[in-house]
């Protein structure tokens, strides 16, 4: 799937807000997990979250749908294509409904619940360092599966990422992995599979779609996760600030999701998700200017931030490597 210049550099700035979102989002995270995990347990907090951002995408979308249809109606004089009915509803083709439903389970459903229950018992540079090599895994997925042509611009970005990550991670000395760093390491290998197969879902269904299709979906898989093998909730226990967090969280992950799938749709997997790494640097920033925390190693943080600029400067300028 061959993209424009133009189109390109709008998924780099989709990309670019995906990174801040999530920037902010890390870190609000870090609040409620672990006030949700006092209370209820990590699975119950990820489940309302989700279930929140499902509602507010599920209206976002149906919205998209209503205002594309009346746009149509009005340039048609209520004619309709398949093209575009296509784009606004949810596919009949199997092959189609098939990829939203991998997307649902592997991408909104099982690893969120690997991924804070493993958050919840890892430290968080370890937790930190195997969500960022999300890009190493889908640079090598896209390559084989999209074909995407991976450049040594693109090697070089890659390698100021994973330096920046080793780089702070190696300066705070113990390094451990455990339980917790295992669910973290397997949900990242499962969203690189979301990644691939929605680049390739997105050439033939809105970004809106296929993100309702993963929160509602990735919902359904989580509320069965919780009851079958969730502990009982203590509801006595869950306080209106709980309920503050499910709200401010399940709306920065509805923003993210929405950018997140709108980049894809538009510029190369590897660029987009390299990008998102720049996230980390807003996070250690927040930490440091609102917990007082000490900033990480300032070379790693220097060479994430490089890593993502890069990224995206490669996808930016005209000769940006393309899908074949």
């Amino acid at each position: 799937m061959n993209t424009n210049s133009n189109t390109r550099r709008q998924g780099v700035l989709l990309a670019a807000a995906t990174a801040a979102i999530s920037g902010f989002a890390v870190f609000i995270n870090g609040y409620g997990v672990r006030a949700w995990s006092e209370a209820a347990g990590a699975v119950p907090y990820t489940t309302l979250k989700n279930l929140t951002a499902a509602l507010l995408i599920g209206v976002f979308a149906s919205a998209a749908r209503m205002r594309a249809a009346r746009m149509r109606a009005a340039r048609m004089r209520g004619a309709r294509t398949r093209g575009a009915r296509e784009k606004l509803t949810l596919p009949a083709d199997p092959r189609r409904r098939l990829m939203l439903g991998v997307i649902a389970v592997v991408g909104g459903g099982v690893p969120f619940a690997l991924f804070f229950e493993g958050l919840a018992r890892a430290r968080s540079t370890e937790a930190a360092f195997l969500h960022k090599s999300l890009v190493i895994w889908v640079a090598v997925l896209a390559a084989v599966f999209l074909k995407e042509r991976l450049s040594w611009p693109h090697v070089a970005a890659i390698g100021l990422l994973v330096w920046g990550q080793t780089a702070i991670l190696g300066a705070l000395g113990d390094v451990s992995f455990g339980a917790g760093e295992a669910m973290i390491l397997a949900a990242v290998l499962l969203w690189s599979v979301e990644v691939v197969v929605a680049k390739k879902a997105l050439a033939d269904v809105s970004s809106a779609t296929v993100a309702a299709a993963r929160m509602i979906g990735g919902s359904v898989v989580l509320v069965a996760w919780a009851a079958v093998g969730g502990s009982p909730v203590d509801w006595s226990l869950v306080t209106g600030a709980h309920w503050m967090w499910i709200v401010v969280t399940g709306l920065l992950l509805s923003g993210y999701v929405l950018t997140w799938f709108a980049a894809l749709s538009k510029a190369a997997a590897v660029d987009v998700t390299a990008v998102l790494v720049g996230g980390a640097v807003i996070t250690a920033l927040l930490q440091s200017a609102v917990r007082g925390a000490a900033l990480p190693n300032p070379l790693g943080l220097a060479l994430l931030a490089a890593g993502a600029a890069l990224a995206g400067v490669i996808s930016w300028r005209a000769g940006a490597p393309q899908t074949r």
